[in-house]
This record gives structure tokens, C-alpha cells and sequence, in this order.
């Protein structure tokens, strides 16, 4: 079994705009007392600083790169090392976290170190949209509003609760959508949809604080999840927004969902595309998932995921 503390060399990486951002210090201190072996350390407050970042410690030779953050800096960094041998930790600083949650990474942070210095490695899947990734869900539709409601200050405030205010907000102005989904592997048939709220993609198990993709999703599984909301009247939406957390709302009449290792998602006007919280790309989008890519450090209690090893990765979408 692969463990973390077998690393030669280890950076630390921290988004400081994060929510819990501030913390980092007694992270740091937290995870040497533990016997990671960190060499460097280093702060970052835009994205453009992340991949400058991320590019020199990976060039440095480090084979573990622990990031705090929230989800969208995660995936950003798991973009980055995915295909390597280089092993991604993780403190999760932002507020929903929903990639720690698929992992079972404890949310406290300092149970989070000692996964660091402690913990098994496996190696997960991650999603590409247009060649950009996202390891939770990517979306187009109310979600992209959603996004854009979630002031940063509101975040800080009140926590995943934010996500509630501005899932109502977003609500209120959406405009539904028409689109085309097609499958270049030919394992369905295209489907043309109208009156749409919302078309999601998931690559893990978790989004949107807490919520389900689906009840047998996985971030392990070498699969896409694919699910459309058509529009409804406000009461319809309550009782598919009652079925999110253990994923079941697949199952309302007015919900479309499939698998699939690759879908190309069509609109009639270029729509923006929202990974892990972050706008990063439109439509049309090509939807792949990069198998077994990114090694992380995860518990030894955990059973989200396993370390198929060398080998196991066979390219964007196999």
C-alpha cells in the first residue's frame, strides 16, 4: 500500500482567499510535528498565482503537493499533477468542500494533517470539460447563477448556508435553456432536450455542500454522471431540491439521468460551463473522464476509493 509518508520531498500550496484560509500557519506547523517532510511553502490569491505556483513546485521535483483550499483551487491543482506520480494532499479551507467529503478527508483541519502525515494513497478519476478539469460536477444552467450569487463575503459569513440564499436568488431570474446531448462513443442516443433548468455532469459523488450526484456515483468508477433538470413550477423544484442530499432526485419524472465515459453537451447560444464553482469554460463542451489520473492522499478508513497502481491509466476517457 502506497502512503504519504513515504514522500522524498513535500510543498505546501495554500489559496489564502480561501474561507479558512488564515489557518495555514498552524497547518504547516501541525503537519511537520507529523513528519511530512515540507520544504517549501507557499501562498497564493488568484488563480493566475496558483498555476505559477503549482508549475514550479511540480518542476522542483516535490512528489507531494499539499493544497488548501476550497474545491475549485483542488481541482485546479489535480489538473495540474494528474498523469504524474506526484501525490496531492489536501486541507480543505473552502467552504462547501465536497471533494474532501468523497474522500471522507476529515473537514476539521487538524484531522486533516494527520491524514496527511498518516494516510493511504489512491488514485481517483477526474473530469475535462473542453480539457479543463473539475473532479465533483460541472454544470450549465442555474448552477452558473448559482456561482454567481455566491459573494465571496457571503461565503466567509454564513458558511454553506450560502449556497441556500444563493440557489434562491439564481432562481428567481433563470431563463430556461434548450440543448443536445451527444455520445461519441455511440453508448446512447442523442438526446435533444427543452425548457431546462439545469445539466450537470459529475465526475465524484458530492457538490453544492453536501449533495449526491447520484446513489451509486463515485469519484473511483471510471464513469461520467449525466443528469438534466427540466423547468417546473416552483412546488416540483422544492421536491426534487428534498431528494439532492442522498442523490435520489434522479428518479423525479421531471429529471433525465445516464452514465456515460463521454458527452458532448450543444446549446443554441454558447453557455457558460461551471467546474467545481469556478466559470472556466462554454459551450459546446466536450465531457471526458481522465481514469485513475490524480494520486491523493485520502484515510486509511477510506473506502471511496483504491490504488490500481502503474498502468492503470489509459488516457482521457478509458
Amino acid at each position: 500500500m502506497k502512503a504519504a509518508r513515504d514522500a522524498r520531498s513535500a510543498a505546501v500550496v495554500i489559496n489564502a482567499g480561501s474561507r479558512r484560509g488564515a489557518a495555514h500557519e498552524l497547518a504547516v506547523d501541525t503537519m511537520k510535528q507529523a513528519g511530512v517532510p515540507i520544504s517549501s511553502v507557499h501562498h497564493v490569491l488568484s488563480g493566475g498565482e496558483l498555476a505559477a505556483t503549482l508549475d514550479r513546485v511540480v518542476a522542483d521535483g516535490h512528489d507531494l503537493v499539499v493544497v488548501g483550499g476550497g474545491d475549485g483551487t483542488v481541482s485546479y491543482a489535480a489538473g495540474r499533477v494528474a498523469g504524474t506520480d506526484v501525490m496531492l494532499g489536501v486541507l480543505p479551507l473552502g467552504t462547501a468542500n465536497d471533494f474532501a467529503r468523497t474522500l471522507e478527508i476529515p473537514n476539521n483541519l487538524t484531522e486533516a494533517c494527520a491524514t496527511v502525515a498518516d494516510g493511504k494513497v489512491v488514485d481517483i478519476d477526474l473530469g475535462r470539460a473542453n480539457g479543463e478539469p473539475f473532479l465533483n460536477v460541472a454544470s450549465v444552467g442555474l448552477s452558473v447563477a448559482v456561482t454567481e450569487a455566491l459573494s465571496p463575503r457571503l461565503k466567509r459569513y454564513i458558511g454553506p448556508l450560502a449556497y441556500g440564499i444563493a440557489t434562491l436568488r439564481a432562481y428567481a431570474g433563470h431563463k430556461a435553456f434548450r440543448a443536445r446531448l451527444e455520445f461519441p462513443e455511440g453508448d446512447h442516443e442523442p438526446m435533444e432536450l427543452e425548457n431546462l433548468l439545469q445539466v450537470a455532469v459529475g465526475n465524484g459523488r458530492h457538490y453544492g455542500g453536501g449533495n449526491t450526484v447520484s446513489p451509486t456515483a463515485g469519484i473511483d468508477d471510471h464513469t461520467l454522471d449525466i443528469y438534466a433538470i427540466l423547468a417546473a413550477p416552483l412546488r416540483e423544484h422544492v421536491k426534487i431540491a428534498r431528494l439532492l442530499k442522498d442523490g435520489s432526485f434522479i428518479e423525479h419524472d421531471r429529471v433525465y439521468h445516464l452514465t456515460s465515459r463521454h458527452v458532448r453537451l450543444v446549446t443554441e447560444q454558447p453557455l457558460p460551463v461551471n467546474l467545481d464553482g469556478e466559470i472556466a469554460t462554454t459551450t459546446p463542451a466536450d465531457f471526458t473522464v481522465q481514469r485513475n489520473a490524480v494520486h491523493v492522499v485520502v484515510p486509511q478508513s477510506s473506502t471511496s476509493a483504491l490504488f490500481d497502481g502503474p498502468g492503470a491509466a489509459n488516457g482521457p476517457s478509458s
